[in-house]
């Protein structure tokens, strides 16, 4: 993960964060383009079966922003088609990985993986186990993209020691520039109260336009915009600070 990470801004740590993710990069190269203009490091999620991939991510990453595989999974239902090589419950284990390793060769340098749809895959613990062993053996990062309530992804990846994080808003489910604006706002008031909030979107217009419109004023409201290695990183420098204090979970005051 380290290897490819973009570098956070220099004075991250004192400042409220957000996490600004694109998944379904690389199809609209066009769409692309803009998203590596934005300013800021945005971390872009690229879909494996885009075309002409070395070239839009060498690109992305020249322009400094950090690099995703948007990794198709199985969702509920048969109305969404999340692609072609997608991870699905009723492989053999085989072809399960056969796929898995055909979606991790696509490109490089990149930090890590999230889901694209998969309601279903991530809710089954046994493909979750496949998955996140050769994360760990790839030294590679897993955000949960949380496309159901009941998934078990971010668990399987703690229990596997691979580094792990969760979306907080979807910024995009309603295509206006107004209400993008709006789930922006939302985690920015998040990233005060906490610290960290980590928005996923898509490279759609209208949330590009407004990403371009609320960054820059984000900023001067001493906002910082991480890259997901990065709050990664926040976040288990915080656990272990928690784990670390005295007495932490045995109920005991500190004398």
């Amino acid at each position: 993960m380290e290897r490819f990470a973009a570098p956070p801004p220099k004075d991250a740590d004192s400042k409220p964060a957000i996490v600004l993710v694109i998944d379904d990069v690389g199809l609209n190269h066009s769409a692309t383009k803009k998203l590596i203009k934005l300013d800021g490091a945005l971390t872009l999620s690229f879909l494996p079966y885009a075309d002409h991939l070395p070239e839009q991510t060498a690109a992305a990453r020249k322009a400094g922003h950090e690099l995703m595989v948007h990794l198709p999974m199985e969702p509920q239902g048969d109305s969404a088609d999340p692609g072609p090589m997608a991870l699905l419950g009723a492989l053999n284990e085989q072809e399960f990985q056969s796929r898995l390793q055909w979606n991790l060769e696509r490109f490089t340098d990149f930090v890590g993986v999230n889901n694209h749809m998969g309601s279903r895959l991530t809710e089954n613990p046994k493909a979750m186990e496949m998955v996140m062993q050769n994360l760990q053996e790839r030294g590679l990062l897993f955000l949960d993209s949380r496309t159901t309530a009941n998934t078990v992804a971010q668990k399987k990846a703690a229990e596997m020691g691979v580094p792990n994080i969760a979306r907080d808003v979807f910024l995009d489910n309603e295509q206006t520039a107004q209400s993008v604006i709006q789930n922006l706002d939302d985690m920015e008031r998040l990233a005060r109260r906490t610290g960290l909030a980590i928005g996923i979107g898509h490279p759609h217009p209208q949330t590009i336009k407004a990403i371009a419109r609320w960054l820059p004023d984000a900023k001067k409201r001493g906002l910082v915009l991480l890259p997901l290695s990065a709050a990664v990183t926040r976040m288990e420098n915080r656990q272990k600070r928690f784990a670390a204090t005295p007495n932490h979970g045995t109920g005991m005051a500190t004398p």
